[in-house]
């Protein structure tokens, strides 16, 4: 491929820290208004790929060729580059609440791109910050340019990195996951809103992603990594139909899948969770004078009606803010709600000594295992926390061996592990780091798990994996679970009933096949579709 057809041409680009390698003679290309997508697991060197095209991986030796429209990314001065950065080169990071300063206004931050790359005057840079704000589908661009990152939505985030990193109209755009921590219909609506950016503007994208569904719907081409190395290359149809590496098939099988050798719900069976009329309201402030004397509510779920069998799953899906978390929060007894609710027959007392039982009998793994482990614990102190409080006539020889227990039964033996129990949670993978968490909440010998969200900071094969073990156990132990989801595939995998939440309503339930395969509800249908 010649220069004039080709925008960026990478050759065996090289990335070590340390002197260790983690990206080895990486090649691609992109040519004017393609879309290339960059695909693997974590640790396989896609997001060191990207940084290192514009310099950014701190403190690496990067070795190879980046030629962007003929010039070597990699060989230029660093003042030359820092013209192409963020003019001809943006890029769009994977967390927009970390990557947008938290002091100064959305329109300031874009503004101020548009005065440092393009010489604007600070009235001009603001106006077209609020165009830009606008273009990307911010409703009231004028109000929400003056407003901060923390307030405003995941989708509102996401999109005004979007603004930001498109201000100067740039030719190439790296997207680095740029959907991962979005609903799936949000995650449709900013791959449609990337999808006319880039044709309205000829910009060619570099993603980065594990979703194949992303890939599916928005790449042209597709690369995949592997361990630092591209293993396989070529068009999406092409690869996505008959992949020629172990990896890519791998990659592509690793859709979550139901266990069909699951035991049937016990005819007749007094069911663990229960709720009948369940809401919860939230105290907000109103607003002049009237807040002075007395406060308003804010209704975050109205009217609820469940019930979970022993042994079965009751996925919760919709998107963010339709009352999921508050539904899992009220189940725990962690929030006040109204009406009825009953876990084994009992109801929550709000009282530390009465409730103490039911903590044993419902326990909950939390969606970011890295943020849910101290990280100043080891493993024998955190799976063993739960058993100082629920079983306290325990040894310490007998509580070590059930903790042993608990670890070994989610696939973490100490054979596999020397010295697994004075290990801390930095020291194991994201997979590896649920699989602790799980067998925190297993150590007790809980009759329900509340799940909530628990491998949607997975890669997909890491999923595939926790979810046949979370299929595994619910066989072996007769577990429910309560399994809280944006996820319409994980749902179809776990669930046995399911109940679909918007605006705190829960607008439609039954068997999960039923609802998933023939939905009634049109929000239903919407989040169906968009997950393809």
């Amino acid at each position: 491929m010649s220069d004039q057809a080709t925008l960026l041409e990478v050759r065996d680009l090289s990335v070590a820290f340390d002197g260790k390698e983690v990206v080895r003679s990486v090649s691609f290309d992109i040519r004017p208004g393609e879309k290339l997508a960059l695909v693997g697991e974590s640790g396989s060197g896609k997001t060191v790929t990207a940084l290192s095209l514009l310099r950014l991986a701190l403190n690496a030796r990067v070795g190879g060729q980046a030629r962007f429209d003929g010039r070597d990314l990699l060989a230029l001065p660093e003042q030359a580059l820092r013209g192409i950065r963020g003019a001809e080169i943006a890029m769009i990071f994977q967390e927009p609440m970390t990557a947008l300063n938290p002091l100064f206004s959305i329109g300031d931050q874009i503004a101020e791109v548009l005065e440092l790359k393009q010489g604007l005057g600070r009235t001009e840079a603001v106006r077209q910050a609020v165009a830009l704000i606008a273009e990307t589908g911010i409703a009231e661009p004028e109000r929400r340019a003056q407003a901060f990152a923390h307030q405003l939505s995941g989708g509102q985030r996401q999109r005004a990195m979007i603004a930001m990193a498109l201000a100067c109209r740039p030719r190439l755009l790296l997207a680095d996951e740029p959907t991962t921590a979005l609903d799936v219909t949000l995650r449709g609506q900013i791959l449609d809103l990337l999808s006319e950016l880039q044709r309205k503007n000829g910009m060619a994208v570099l993603m980065i992603t594990h979703d194949l569904n992303l890939v599916r719907r928005f790449a042209d081409r597709v690369a995949v990594m592997q361990d630092g190395r591209i293993v396989e290359q070529g068009p999406v149809a092409q690869v996505f139909a008959a992949p020629q590496h172990d990896y890519t098939r791998r990659l592509i099988d690793s859709r979550p899948a139901r266990d069909l050798a699951a035991a049937p719900p016990t005819p007749g069976a007094a069911p663990v969770l229960r709720a009948r009329g369940l809401g919860v309201t939230y105290p907000v402030p109103l607003p002049g004078f009237r807040g002075w004397f007395r406060r308003g509510g804010f209704v975050a779920l109205r009217d609820a009606e469940f019930s979970l069998a022993p042994g079965q799953t009751l996925g919760v899906i919709g998107e963010s803010g339709s009352g999921k978390s508050t539904l899992a929060l009220a189940a725990l007894g962690l929030q006040a709600s109204d009406g009825e609710l009953e876990i084994a027959g009992q109801r929550w007392a709000q009282g530390d000594a009465s409730d103490q039982a039911l903590r044993r009998v419902m326990q909950v793994v939390f969606q970011d295992p890295f943020s849910s482990l101290s990280p100043r614990m080891t493993l024998e102190e955190i799976v063993g926390e739960g058993l100082e409080i629920h079983a306290p006539r325990l040894g310490p020889a007998e509580r070590r061996q059930r903790v042993l227990e608990a670890l070994a039964d989610v696939g973490l033996g100490a054979a596999q592990f020397p010295g697994l129990l004075a290990r801390y949670p930095h020291e194991f993978s994201g997979g590896q780091r649920q699989r602790i968490a799980l067998a925190r909440a297993l150590v007790v010998g809980p009759r329900l798990l509340v799940l909530d969200e628990p491998t949607s900071a997975l890669d997909v094969t890491i999923q595939k994996q926790v979810l046949a073990l979370l299929q595994r156990l619910q066989r072996e132990r007769g577990l429910s679970y309560l399994l809280i989801t944006h996820d319409v595939d994980v749902v179809r995998a776990m669930a046995h009933q399911v109940l679909v939440m918007q605006e705190g309503t829960v607008v439609e339930s039954g068997p999960a096949e039923a609802v998933l395969a023939a939905p009634r509800h049109a929000y239903t249908r919407m989040l169906v579709a968009a997950a393809g």
